[in-house]
């Protein structure tokens, strides 16, 4: 055996090695200290030399001492364990993505049973579940919206949002709005707002123009100038409650309006409820809050239960048929897979039985309402706190004040973290399943913390 051959086999065996210790401490259901300290190190060394270093840093920032590099390990109910045991109650929930609670059971099990008969779909047969998901989408969804196309992430519904208005019409002009997010991938990230994210990659999609949000006024005057100059307005994205921006909600009638002007002007309305969907604001669906119906509407994040990856884009039927001659002009593999529409079916039937959007403006009054008591006394520290439902913003007077509430929340077991376009303000966003015991823990530790702060 040559020495190239005898290395290539060393190699081949240490790799199988490895992943079987891997797998062999996924099997079990409680760690050892030493192989607690194991998973840790191997976590931090895997950061910093094959996914990236810079993670470890962020996390020095929003953590206290060595805590950067607390690893999470299991997680249950409206709570996360890291790899040593410590338990933290979730209002981060992965950024809106655990509206049914983590691993919630009826949505777990209907994706166990799905994969007793199959994972993902052949492309070429016709999948039961992505028709059956579809019917029930266009039964809960506002208005006329009747056709959906499924995807895996946030990016990927706005994206498919964005193709199918552009198909639509011969138009190619976008209305966004400032502090927007719709997502990364570069036609989204056309219409999100941040200059950080966007610089780099410029330019980016021609025809987008960023209007401040809840200014209705600037907005008509950018529809007359857009007809004008014979660029006339596609569509307008927004979302109805600006979730990355720091949970912005919109004046009143503000999207009323913003509908009346894309029926004034013959362009489409696309709401981005990847964060607001799915009962986080005390309905299924934000749009329902300000009596608006979109032609087309972006799910994801909690869509899948947070236990599959997944997303949709639902659409009335004048806005959706540029796609019935040729349905593969926008196709991906792995969107409305069995198994995500599995988890997707048994996450609308969990949060209509359990009457969760209910649920969640119920709560999220409550728990607003003791933050908010709580702060007497650092209004020199809190700027405002606002939300909808349990959807909730802390905004701090600086982005400093803010980290260092990060790092007390986290220090005392409450997950918590700033948003991507603004960081000095603090989301709150628990799984809508969270007790009130917990939401208690939850404002005795923010009145704690609060009281720490410099």
């Amino acid at each position: 055996m040559s020495i190239e051959v005898q290395q290539e086999t060393l190699k081949s065996t240490n790799v199988t090695e490895y992943i079987g210790k891997v797998l062999g401490l996924i099997e079990k259901e409680n760690l050892t200290v030493e192989e607690a300290k194991w998973i840790t190190e191997e976590t931090v060394e895997g950061f910093r030399e094959n996914i990236n270093p810079g993670f470890l840093e962020y996390r020095k920032t929003v953590t206290l001492d060595n805590q950067f590099a607390a690893v999470e390990w299991s997680d249950e109910g409206s709570c996360f364990k890291d790899v040593n045991g410590k338990e933290y109650i979730d209002c981060l929930g992965g950024f809106g993505i655990y509206n049914v609670g983590h691993r919630n059971p009826k949505v777990l099990k209907a994706v166990q049973d799905q994969l007793q008969h199959q994972a993902l779909h052949s492309q070429d047969l016709l999948d039961p579940l992505r028709a059956m998901l579809g019917k029930v989408l266009a039964e809960i969804t506002p208005g006329d919206l009747k056709y959906s196309f499924f995807t895996n992430s946030g990016t990927e519904s706005v994206e498919a949002a964005l193709k199918i208005a552009k198909m639509y019409s011969d138009r190619t002009t976008f209305i966004s709005t400032t502090r927007a997010f719709h997502g990364k991938s570069l036609g989204s990230l056309s219409g999100t707002a941040k200059g950080v994210f966007r610089k780099p990659f410029l330019p980016l999609i021609p025809g987008f123009r960023h209007v401040p949000f809840g200014d209705i006024e600037i907005m008509r005057k950018t529809f007359e100038v857009c007809q004008f100059v014979g660029e006339d307005v596609a569509a307008v994205i927004l979302e109805p409650i600006q979730g990355e921006g720091g949970i912005i909600l919109p004046p009143q009638n503000y999207l009323k309006e913003v509908r009346a002007l894309c029926d004034e002007y013959g362009a489409l309305l696309i709401l981005d409820e990847v964060q607001t969907g799915m009962g986080r604001t005390g309905k299924m669906f934000a749009a329902e809050l300000y009596n608006v119906e979109p032609d087309i509407l972006c799910l994801a994040k909690a869509f899948g239960g947070g236990i599959v990856p997944a997303g949709a884009i639902i659409a009335n039927e004048k806005t959706f048929k540029s796609l019935f001659d040729n349905p593969f002009m926008h196709t991906t593999t792995f969107g409305g897979n069995p198994l995500a529409c599995a988890a997707a079916l048994a996450t609308i039937k969990v949060l209509i039985e359990e009457d969760l959007p209910t649920r969640a403006a119920e709560v999220g009054k409550y728990l607003l309402s003791g933050l908010r008591e709580s702060t007497v006394g650092y209004e020199d520290k809190v700027m405002e706190i606002r939300g909808q439902g349990l959807m909730i913003g802390i905004e701090f007077h600086s982005d400093e004040v803010g980290y260092e509430f990060s790092k007390g929340m986290f220090d005392e077991g409450v997950l918590v973290a700033g948003t991507l376009v603004n960081s000095k303000t603090i989301r709150i966003e628990p799984p809508l399943t969270i007790s009130y015991s917990e939401v208690d823990q939850v404002i005795a530790t923010f009145k704690k913390v609060l009281s720490q702060l410099r």
